[in-house]
Order: structure tokens, then C-alpha cells, then sequence
């Protein structure tokens, strides 16, 4: 009960944060700001949502097709189809509740794909030390090639964010999850060696070895370059659907291209800080376009439309994957695991 009033307080002050940040940037503005707001709004491209609808789906089956391959060596081939229904739907848990998703992605595929959830924890993992690589050579090109613009900003919001006390205190952050860390697999270790004919330290250290097997899916992975290359497709379309948003709003279409890795990377920090990235998404968007000498009430649009194109993507295909999921697996056996690796 304690766990899920504390999980319910964090999602509620990430969203009171995600509200605030839409409060502060409307209620900032003057008057014009707001008046060029409201009109880029209203005489925004809304006809290009549908190739972006298009791009961004496109990178979330790629996703699921990343994932179904981080599988394989554990002898598991769950079918496409009820792949990427999980990932769509865990896409739309975590706009309730950040991380829920996860948990919702690993509990269809057990049910419907017998692929035991403990092992899923490993392959998740994986994905999520990619995706950090993948905005970190994003940032890196932000660097390198929009440093004069963008340089103070990248530095002033890493610092606030993820850097907080200097770096002292970051090396001792670091330095304490380690000890923790080789505390905890000591304990772990010696837990399950003394006790590990007791039924419940047997049911733990049946999860702790799936999620190593699922981390170690990665080093028996068969094939290496087409995870690569669905790593590589899937921020490339990111990156193709926010430079598309740029056209959305008159003002912001005389966006250089390499703008598109700053936007791209702030804009990714919004969606890590706040539930669906609300408020922060589009704060960190305008906060980049200004920076380009956009006026602020039309790089408030357009990062608002950016960020509604997200969510509205999440929530149409999210909504149909949660329907056809229990037809299209009404009538089908689920799938046997394979023998041979």
C-alpha cells in the first residue's frame, strides 16, 4: 500500500511539473507572444500529421520487430503482431503512469506468447542502455554542429537536470550505486546459496537469472547489424518527423536541418521529466527554436503541436492495438517457444 501511494506521488508531482511547465510558458508571454501563438495555432499544416502519423509508426514497429530479435537467442519467436500490440500499449500506460508500460509490455507477451516476463526484464534493459547511446551521438552531433547556438543552453539544462551539486557530487552518486550494487550481488549471491531450497528464494533467484539471460540475449544475438539498423531507423524517424513538424506553423519552416538534433535531443529530456512529456516537451522545444531567433509565441505552437502529435499517435494506435489484441489472438494458439538457438 506505501509502494503505490508513493508511485501514485511521483506520477502526480512529474504531471503537476508537466502542468506547471504549460502554466508557466503561456502565462509568461505578453500579449503578441500570446496573440502569435493562438494564430499559429489556428493556420497551423494539420494535413502533415498524416506522414508523420506515418513515420513514427513506422519507428515503433521497428521497435517491436529491435525487440522480437533481442528474443531470440532465449528461444523465443513471439509473432510481430502481438509485439508490437505490446509495445503500443505499454506506450499508452506510461502516459498514466511513467514505467507502467513496461511492466503491461512484459505481461501480454507472457500471457500471450508464454515468454516468461522475468526474462523480458533482461531484453528491456538492453533497450534502454541503446536508446541512451542513440540520444547521446544525438547530443554529440548537437555539439559539434550547433555548439555556437545551442552550447550555453545544452550546458545550463544537463547541469539543472542531471548534474545537480557539480561534479563531485555526481562522482559520489556514481561511486555509492556501485558499492550498492556489489553489495547487493554478494547478498543475492550468498542468500541463494544458504537458502535457495526455500520456495520464495526460489522464485527470486528464478527472476534474477531470467533478467541476466535477457542481458546476456545481447551477446548471442544472431543478428547484430539488423538490430543496428532498426536502432538507427527508429531515431532516424524521430528525427524525420520533428524536422516534418517544422513545417507545421508559418515561422518555423526556415529551420536549418541540423536544428533538428537539438530540438530532438531537449525535446527527448521533456519526455523523460514529465509523464507523456506534458509541458515539458514543448517547453524544451520553443526553448530551442528561440535560440534560432523564432519569436516565442509561434515556437510555443509549434512545439505544442509537436508534442500533441506525439501523444495523439500514442492514443489512436495504442487504442486499437488494446482492441484487435484479444481478436487476434482469440482463435490462434499461442506460440511454442523454439529448442534451437
Amino acid at each position: 500500500m506505501k509502494k503505490r501511494l508513493v508511485t501514485v506521488f511521483k506520477y502526480l508531482l512529474f504531471l503537476g511539473l508537466g502542468i506547471f511547465l504549460v502554466w508557466w510558458s503561456i502565462h509568461k508571454m505578453d500579449d503578441k507572444n500570446w496573440a502569435e501563438c493562438k494564430e499559429a495555432l489556428k493556420s497551423a499544416r494539420y494535413i502533415l500529421f498524416i506522414p508523420v502519423f506515418f513515420i513514427i509508426s513506422a519507428s515503433h514497429l521497428s521497435r517491436a520487430m529491435r525487440w522480437k530479435i533481442l528474443m531470440k537467442p532465449m528461444g523465443y519467436n513471439p509473432r510481430l503482431l502481438n509485439t508490437f500490440f505490446a509495445v503500443m500499449i505499454g506506450y499508452l500506460a506510461n502516459l498514466a503512469f511513467p514505467r507502467l508500460g513496461e511492466v503491461l509490455k512484459c505481461t501480454i507477451l507472457a500471457r500471450y506468447e508464454k515468454v516468461p516476463a522475468d526474462k523480458l526484464v533482461g531484453t528491456i534493459l538492453v533497450e534502454r542502455v541503446v536508446d541512451v547511446v542513440c540520444l547521446g551521438i544525438v547530443f554529440l552531433v548537437t555539439i559539434i554542429t550547433q555548439f555556437d547556438l545551442i552550447g550555453q543552453f545544452a550546458k545550463e539544462t544537463i547541469s539543472k537536470n542531471f548534474l545537480k551539486g557539480g561534479p563531485a557530487m555526481l562522482a559520489m552518486k556514481v561511486a555509492v550505486l556501485v558499492a550498492v550494487l556489489i553489495v547487493l550481488y554478494y547478498v543475492l549471491r550468498f542468500v541463494f546459496k544458504k537458502f535457495g531450497a526455500n520456495s520464495f528464494i526460489g522464485k527470486i533467484k528464478g527472476m534474477v537469472s531470467g533478467i541476466k539471460m535477457g542481458l546476456m540475449s545481447v551477446g548471442r544475438m544472431q543478428n547484430k547489424w539488423t538490430f543496428i539498423f532498426h536502432s538507427v531507423f527508429i531515431w532516424c524517424c524521430y528525427l524525420g518527423g520533428t524536422y516534418l513538424g517544422f513545417y507545421a506553423t508559418a515561422g518555423t519552416e526556415q529551420m536549418p536541418a541540423l536544428s533538428t538534433f537539438p530540438v530532438l535531443a531537449f525535446a527527448s529530456i521533456g519526455m523523460i521529466l514529465t509523464p507523456g512529456g506534458i509541458g515539458a516537451y514543448a517547453w524544451f522545444i520553443k526553448e530551442v527554436m528561440i535560440r534560432y531567433n523564432i519569436d516565442e509565441g509561434i515556437a510555443n505552437a509549434n512545439g505544442i503541436l509537436q508534442w500533441m502529435a506525439q501523444t495523439v499517435i500514442i492514443l489512436m494506435v495504442g487504442f486499437i492495438c488494446l482492441t484487435l489484441l484479444p481478436y487476434f489472438n482469440k482463435k490462434k494458439p499461442a506460440a511454442i517457444p523454439s529448442q534451437t538457438l
